[in-house]
């Protein structure tokens, strides 16, 4: 049975649900995985009402999409980060608060515990988002950066995030970090570590999103072999680097979209990640999840962009043969 093909409605929260799940639907999509951000999964909301999960899920029903994860990117960037005043704009007004770093960080942190139990309530058994880091702006060792400095940094995500995780076991609801820059996680050395640092419980895994990784050099393949058993979902996005002895991986300050920047994202099949072999590698590892298309590209417009994507990842998408090629000359 082929994977469930979605859409990540981060990307579309200017959109109330209605309007995003009816455009959906007509895209060709399976399914949404809601944002809590926008209108389309309200946190505070679904612990106060108990209709109010219910009202959601109706909604996605009558256009016949599924529901398979959530994502809290926004709030769970807030845990572990150095606040300042660029989280303003992401947070929601109770989260921010008086915009006290400190608060900040313990108010997101309860947000999270009460992500794993609305998504215990909407009936998701994932979580996807940020943790935040503490430590990304010691990425370049100059000023020389001291071990002890990157090893407060994983002892701050233990100390943070496992009081979140426990409440994610007691809900039976599993945290998928996106690994991506900016992230306590953000490659396989920095994710292995992160994992150790949590003592590898198993509330505690992966969004593979193969953008993030290409761009920094990294094989998005290698991800899914190093972590066969932490791939609790995946996004399907394309990336390109244009390294043509001007432009840098690190983009200058430019933002997205300007060509004079050395990588930025793309609509899927657009780009260079190589998603057949992504395929292959989550078929060896029995993935059996969602195929979620988070659509970043400034350069495409969004609408045409989402339907050519929900087209290209499902016929993009195949199930392992259940027998060798060559079994058919095996003598009886």
């Amino acid at each position: 049975m082929p994977r469930p093909v979605t859409l990540f409605t981060g990307q579309w929260a200017d959109l109330s649900l209605e309007v995003l799940a009816r455009k959906a639907a007509e895209f060709g999509f399976n399914g949404l995985e809601l944002a809590c951000w926008g209108d389309h999964f309200d946190v505070p909301k679904a612990l106060k009402d108990d209709s109010y999960c219910r009202k959601q899920r109706d909604l996605l029903e009558r256009h016949d999409l599924q529901l398979h994860a959530i994502s809290t990117h926004l709030v769970g960037q807030a845990v572990l980060d150095v606040i300042d005043e660029r989280h303003k704009a992401i947070l929601p007004p109770h989260v921010w608060g008086d915009g006290d770093p400190a608060g900040v960080n313990k108010r997101a942190a309860e947000e999270l515990k009460h992500t794993a139990r609305a998504a215990q309530k909407l009936g998701v058994d994932v979580v996807n988002g940020f943790t935040g880091s503490s430590i990304w702006h010691l990425l370049y060792s100059f000023p020389p950066v001291p071990q002890p400095m990157i090893d407060a940094g994983y002892e701050l995500l233990a100390e943070r995030w496992n009081p979140i995780l426990d409440v994610f076991a007691e809900c039976g609801v599993r945290f998928a970090l996106e690994v991506h820059p900016t992230e306590i996680a953000f490659d396989i050395y920095s994710a292995e570590r992160a994992l150790e640092a949590l003592g590898r419980r198993e509330e505690f895994g992966f969004n593979f999103d193969p953008s993030h990784l290409l761009w920094q050099g990294i094989d998005p393949v290698e991800f899914i072999r190093a972590f066969p058993d932490r791939i609790y979902h995946v996004h399907i996005k394309d990336a390109i680097t244009s390294l043509n002895g001007r432009t840098g991986i690190l983009s200058s300050h430019l933002n997205f979209g300007d060509p004079r920047r050395g990588w930025d994202f793309r609509s899927p099949g657009r780009g260079a990640v190589n998603f057949e072999e992504i395929i292959r590698a989550l078929n060896q590892i029995n993935y059996q999840g969602p195929l979620s298309v988070e659509w970043e590209d400034v350069g495409m417009d969004r609408d045409h962009g989402a339907r050519e994507a929900a087209e290209f990842v499902k016929r993009l998408d195949f199930a392992p043969s259940k027998q060798a090629f060559d079994s058919a000359f095996e003598k009886k």
